[in-house]
């Protein structure tokens, strides 16, 4: 989560121009012609993949990152980037689609929430947690649950597969493209703690909505069965698809951001 305003491969940064708002039919990345042919219609090359143009549509708001901080587990201050919750984006978790159903009592869908705006004391740390707060949203379900693909807020095409194997427990990621603010912004979305990745998935591949992503399990959290959902934009400058599966949560690499500003809402 690099493209290019119309004429310039811009890395998620660069305006997109009005003539970008092509309405050429919007399909997933795809490897481009070799020996100087073009990328088809209505695409751009990015590398050596052709990606679609932005579509006719409303942008999303222009999400900022801010510095936070708090002390790890071993006492040490730890300083990051994130991007918090816009305030025009609803604060109930409740209002918000996941790739899984609602696994709470009453209909309820998030366990533990996203808390890395939050001053370091009001953190999430315990002495079972490997980790001092929290990037994303714990989503409870029974082991098993199907894992469905939903595009997220003003996503362009299908989600490309980045990774496959161990980080947060058995973990899919997958890279998404969004339009923010007339920019084409690159986000990964983190699915982790698996029970199994769908068959078949592997890097390189895509992702429409509604396509297995995997299934609920509790790898790398045996005191909990759920999914761990986390949502980061990639920096600009980054190629994204060249950097091994730890690095994609990297604080050099991506900015992890609150889920709730790009889940879709019901």
């Amino acid at each position: 989560m690099r493209l290019e305003a119309i004429a310039l491969v811009a890395l998620g940064t660069m305006t997109v121009g009005a003539a970008a708002r092509s309405n050429a039919t919007r399909k997933s990345a795809q490897p481009a012609q070799v020996g100087g042919s073009q990328c088809p219609e209505g695409w751009l090359p990015d590398g050596d993949v052709c990606v679609p143009l932005p579509s006719e549509g409303e942008d999303g708001p222009e999400l900022q990152d801010v510095a936070n901080a708090h002390r790890d587990r071993h006492g040490n201050w730890v300083r990051y980037d994130q991007i918090p919750r816009l305030p025009e984006r609803p604060a109930d978790y409740d209002l918000y689609r996941y790739p899984i159903p609602p696994g709470m009592p009453g209909g309820h869908a998030v366990i533990s929430g996203y808390d890395l705006d939050q001053p370091n004391e009001r953190q999430r740390r315990g002495p079972t947690l490997s980790h001092v707060g929290h990037g994303g949203v714990d989503l409870p379900q029974k082991k098993g649950t199907p894992i469905l693909m939903a595009p997220l807020e003003h996503q362009e095409g299908d989600a490309e597969i980045l990774f496959v194997g161990d980080l947060f427990g058995r973990t899919v990621i997958t890279l998404h493209t969004l339009r923010e603010a007339g920019q084409i912004r690159e986000y990964i979305l983190l699915f982790g703690h698996l029970d199994a990745p769908a068959p078949g998935i592997a890097k390189g591949g895509h992702l429409g909505a509604g396509d297995l992503v995997g299934s609920v399990g509790d790898t790398g959290s045996p005191e909990l069965v759920h999914l761990h959902l986390e949502a980061r934009r990639v920096r600009a400058g980054v190629k994204i698809r060249e950097e091994p599966g730890h690095k994609l949560v990297a604080n050099e690499c991506t900015v992890v951001c609150d889920p709730r500003n790009v889940l879709p809402l019901k």
